[in-house]
């Protein structure tokens, strides 16, 4: 169930992002716009994507997610997201190098703000 305070700080989320995508200034003023219409787009899709959680720990951590990655855009005066730098074999179980293993030992190494985005 959706309580009152998690709506208020969802909608509360939404509306910072889409203030700073109306007040963003990429660190080279061509990109600007682009980066300006990247942020509202990927804040509409992914808030829309996941509207329908009722599930209040997964909407925490989409709250976190969100949090980190306006924190991390600010901090680095770049909307997208931090690619991820693991090799495709790079977590090697003591075992042996099973697939099963390596994907869900990359899907445990996955940081907050990237837990919205596919593998590529």
């Amino acid at each position: 169930m959706v309580t009152a305070a998690s709506r208020a700080q969802v909608l509360s989320l939404y509306r910072r992002v889409l203030r700073i995508g109306r007040s963003w200034r990429a660190q080279s003023e061509h990109e600007t716009e682009k980066e300006r219409k990247y942020i509202s787009e990927e804040a509409r899709n992914l808030f829309r994507q996941n509207q329908q959680l009722t599930d209040q720990e997964s909407i925490q951590r989409c709250i976190s997610e969100c949090e980190a990655r306006i924190e991390i855009g600010l901090h680095y005066r770049n909307p997208y997201p931090r690619p991820l730098y693991l090799p495709p074999m790079g977590l090697a179980t003591q075992k042996g190098r099973k697939l099963r293993a390596q994907q869900r030992l990359r899907k445990q190494a996955k940081p907050v703000y990237l837990q919205s985005h596919d593998e590529t």
